[in-house]
Parts: C-alpha cells; structure tokens; sequence
C-alpha cells in the first residue's frame, strides 16, 4: 500500500487509525473479489458479460406485437 499523508487537519491517533482501517478493509475486500472472479472463472468485465445481451419483454402498446420481433 503506498503511504498516506495527513494534508490538512490535525487527526488524534484515533482518527487517523480509524480512516486506515476503513481504507485497508476497502482494499482487501477489492482484491479478494477480483481473486475469485478470476478463480471462478467468470466474466472479468460487463463487455464479456453474456447476460447483457438477453432481450426484455417488449413494451406494452398498440405495436408491440409488430415491434417483438425486430433485432434489437
């Protein structure tokens, strides 16, 4: 982790351990979801997503049953 640096303020040690947790925290929870999308073996990206492409119902109205059948 790079280090951090107090720009402004004066933070009491309590502070400042409490903001380093959350960050740590945040950072190791990041690294444990890409590591099990990648042991999983699933998408890495939503452009390789395959879910993205599925249609959704038509919308309701006078042409839906024409429009149903278009590509999208």
């Amino acid at each position: 982790m790079a280090p951090i640096q107090v720009l402004h303020g004066q933070p009491t040690p309590e502070e400042l351990a409490t903001v380093l947790a959350v960050v740590q925290a945040r950072a190791a929870a990041a690294q444990a979801a890409n590591e099990a999308a990648g042991r999983a073996g699933g998408p890495a990206t939503p452009w390789r997503d395959h879910a993205r492409r599925m249609r959704g119902v038509p919308a309701p109205g006078p042409s839906a049953w024409r429009t149903s059948g278009w590509a999208r």
